[in-house]
């Protein structure tokens, strides 16, 4: 049942309040073909006040959805439109929703990028009406955390997710400029969301197949159980749209579509959505034998492709090449452009192919790393398992006074001993199994120093390996607590309900030991 539009909010003060960079109000109208010089940020202006919407929150979201990009009115692959994505698709209509609430017309909220958002604030107030935030939970950025869930436009796993990101971005703050040239900055701030009653992002929910990786399924019409060929390509895709929002696009039942993996932007984090015996719909008639790869983003827009996407998929595509037997080259690697019978163009002309294969060919479990304990991903390991993981692990156990002997890289039955001991006295499942929440405990054991952009040395390198393996991505292991690593800190600490403000203190490091 669609909610009430909200009434505009005469305080500007206040809200002006919430944030240090907006630009002082003009009076001049956000849409007004006169305003050349900051257009979005007046845009952001005016949709918080008329809709009492935090002006950073609003930034946030749209730079969450679209990089602040509205691609000139063309959708998403979940048929959104605009800066704030607004959707038009059998399961979701939130465009016809801002039409409704702010009187715009259709044609507007796609291609406009004023009217867009003042209908993502519009929205955004519509679903806090339904929650019943009242003035001063308005003005409390925390507050606003399920409202950001439903604009999701999932539920579960997949909108904690989004609304973590979101958070993320508060407490990082942004720089962004946006393709006409105009920069958006929203200041970092310590964020406490209140989740009271909402479905936390499931960390303990690990791929079968690639344990780095979270595991959240796509609906059973969108996928076939099985396969008809052998595995023998990996194809990499781009979702032309959000991490989150491929996610939500892939548990809908009337996309009758899927990939394998997704693959977030910001950090490298990763999402197993089809088992990999199982047929994903990504490449049409290249589906039987290929494993397909999402990294949200837009093809046209090379900013989407960060380092920390690269090193993250690339250790990913080398796991799937390792363990099925496919060749690491241009042959066997492909982008959905490249698969047969399609028309798609991603990844595109911005997808630095020679960097990527480069990290493939450079990257995976099978290899030593620099120092014998950091690796770009942290796998699994158990009984009858071997290699440089399993020395590492060893490393750490004899170190930990759980000895295990000669560290020689198999793990017999005194390594499944000595990993059962440290389980049990951790509060941790003692089966004997080093997966994601006891490698995390394991890499962050020892003491408890405050740490803080700028800080370097082992303390660090120690909190970089636990991080990549609380993740699930790639978080250099430098050992200088640059920005790279303070906003692993706060996309960490958001996610276990901390306050996300990037400092490691004795919160954060406790959760770390415990295997949260």
């Amino acid at each position: 049942m669609p909610t009430r539009a909200a009434h505009p909010k005469a305080r500007a003060s206040l809200l002006a309040a919430l944030t240090a960079t907006v630009l002082a109000a003009t009076g001049t109208p956000a849409l007004a073909a006169t305003d050349t010089g900051h257009p979005m940020d007046r845009a952001f202006e005016r949709a918080a006040e008329e809709f009492d919407v935090p002006r950073d929150l609003l930034a946030a979201v749209g730079y969450g959805e679209t990089r602040l990009d509205g691609h000139a009115g063309r959708p998403s692959q979940a048929n959104g439109f605009g800066v704030m994505h607004l959707v038009s698709n059998p399961a979701h209509h939130t465009l016809e929703r801002a039409a409704a609430l702010t009187g715009e017309p259709l044609a507007a909220l796609r291609s406009d990028n004023g009217a867009n958002i003042l209908g993502g604030a519009a929205v955004l107030r519509g679903y806090a009406d339904t929650l019943g935030l009242d003035a001063r939970d308005r003005d409390d950025l925390d507050a606003w955390y399920p409202a950001v869930v439903r604009y999701s436009g999932t539920d579960g796993p997949a909108a904690a997710l989004y609304a973590d990101t979101v958070y993320t971005f508060l407490a990082d703050g942004l720089d962004a400029v946006t393709r006409d040239g105009e920069r958006i900055t929203v200041t970092g701030r310590p964020v406490s969301p209140h989740k009271d009653g909402i479905a936390a992002t499931d960390t303990g929910t690990r791929s079968a197949d690639y344990p780095a990786a979270l595991w959240v399924a796509a609906d059973p019409n969108n996928y076939t159980t099985g396969r008809t060929a052998a595995i023998d390509r990996v194809i990499i895709h781009v979702t032309q749209g959000s991490y989150a929002g491929s996610i939500s696009w892939f548990q809908d039942p009337v996309s009758e579509v899927s990939a394998h993996y997704v693959v977030r932007s910001s950090d490298g984090q990763i999402t197993q959505m089809v088992r990999d015996a199982d047929t994903a719909y990504h490449a049409r008639s290249a589906n039987a034998s290929t494993l397909g790869i999402e990294h949200e983003g837009f093809i046209d827009d090379p900013s989407w492709f960060t380092d920390a996407m690269y090193r993250s998929s690339a250790a990913l595509t080398a796991y799937l090449c390792d363990k099925y037997g496919i060749p690491k080259d241009r042959t066997h690697i492909i982008g959905h452009s490249e698969a047969p019978g399609n028309d798609h163009t991603d990844p595109g002309p911005n997808w630095d192919w020679n960097r990527y294969m480069e990290l493939v060919k450079g990257t995976g479990t099978g290899g030593e790393s620099r120092d014998g304990l950091s690796f770009g991903t942290y796998t699994t390991q158990r009984g009858g398992s071997a290699g440089p993981q399993v020395k590492a692990l060893q490393l750490l156990l004899n170190d930990l006074d759980y000895p295990v002997g000669e560290a020689d890289g198999g793990f017999g039955p005194v390594t499944t001993g000595a990993v059962t001991s440290f389980q049990a006295a951790h509060g941790l499942e003692a089966d004997g199994v080093v997966g994601a929440r006891t490698w995390t405990a394991l890499l962050s054991a020892g003491s408890a120093p405050a740490l803080a952009e700028g800080a370097t040395g082992e303390d660090v390198k120690r909190l970089q390996r636990a991080l990549t393996a609380a993740l699930g991505s790639t978080v250099e292991a430098d050992g200088s607590f640059g920005p790279a690593t303070a906003t692993a800190v706060r996309s960490y600490q958001t996610s276990r309900d901390l306050t996300a403000d990037g400092v490691v203190g004795t919160a954060t490091w406790a959760a770390l030991q415990a295997g949260r």
